[in-house]
């Protein structure tokens, strides 16, 4: 079995029927997925009810 040439692909300049489908159905299931994380990470990456703290490490005890 050998690998094909650009001879015998078919659609090799352009996408056609169903692998162009395909393609873009990845393509907007990307996009949808990473709209969900970033409105997902907006919402819930900050707590509302924090406590803003002054206090900074100096140094770290080592045992």
């Amino acid at each position: 079995m050998s690998e094909p040439t650009l001879e015998n692909i078919e659609d090799y300049n352009t996408l056609k029927g169903e692998k162009k489908k395909v393609v873009l159905a990845v393509i907007l299931a990307g996009l949808i997925i990473g709209t969900i994380y970033v409105v997902a990470s907006k919402a819930y990456a900050t707590p509302s009810d924090s406590i803003p703290t002054q206090d900074t490490i100096k140094s770290v005890p080592v045992k």
